[in-house]
């Protein structure tokens, strides 16, 4: 399926930026399988898709979203989604999570992103737009070495730099500016305060320094707020 026949199908409209991405052929991962990450990754490595580098982010091809927008709203689907929410899921995480438009407080061209839980009855507002959207994920992966899968620094800053590569014309001049200027900077050791402990990160700028950007350049009421999709 495409984009389009997506729109007609479920009767609702793509923000213009996500029809340019299909476009340019930004959304095109292949057909996910088990000899994806040895023949197809390697080639999409030299022209990233949206956010291939992204920690647990998985985008969905066009046939896995309509399959996807016939779960949310499957009445028998163990999440028992309440149907006044209207979730468009355009990728996952590896957990089952998913990275959706919400229909429900569209405002023209604005259609905020929300994450999904799977396994409990939340729901996150990312950003208040897809620009939003890919600004601050591209933000958060500078400040998020990927440690855990033994990422060296060398190969964080290329694939970075590579995403760049193919990203900034969907940033404005003042987005990628910031973005360049933190790509510039020495990879230093942080800690994030949660309840009762701290968190150990790795990264360009740290979780404070985030956010500061965040507030500055996307302002969002709602960034990060949550509710409840069902009322089970």
């Amino acid at each position: 399926m495409t984009l389009t026949e997506i729109e007609k199908e479920y009767n609702f409209k793509y923000p213009a930026l996500y029809k340019q991405l299909e476009q340019d052929g930004m959304l095109n991962v292949g057909e996910y399988g088990p000899n994806w990450y040895s023949t197809v990754f390697p080639k999409l490595k030299e022209n990233p898709t949206l956010l291939l580098h992204s920690y647990d982010f998985e985008l969905l091809n066009t046939n896995s979203i309509a399959e996807e927008i016939n779960d949310f709203s499957d009445p028998e689907d163990y999440r028992q989604i309440n149907p006044e929410f209207k979730f468009i899921p355009f990728a996952k995480s590896g957990a089952g999570d998913h990275y959706c438009f919400l229909l429900n407080e569209q405002n023209g061209d604005d259609i905020p992103i929300v994450f999904v839980w799977h396994d409990c009855n939340e729901v996150n507002y990312l950003a208040k737009n897809f620009q939003h959207y890919i600004f601050r994920t591209l933000l958060t992966d500078m400040s998020e070495q990927d440690t855990y899968n033994n990422v060296s620094d060398k190969e964080f800053r290329e694939n970075i730099e590579s995403v760049l590569k193919t990203h900034t014309k969907y940033l404005t001049e003042q987005q990628t500016e910031i973005l360049k200027s933190v790509l510039s900077r020495q990879i230093i050791d942080y800690e994030i305060e949660l309840p009762r402990t701290k968190e150990k990160h790795r990264g360009l700028l740290t979780d404070i320094e985030l956010k500061r950007i965040l507030n500055e350049i996307i302002p969002y009421e709602k960034m990060d707020k949550s509710f409840e999709y069902s009322t089970e």
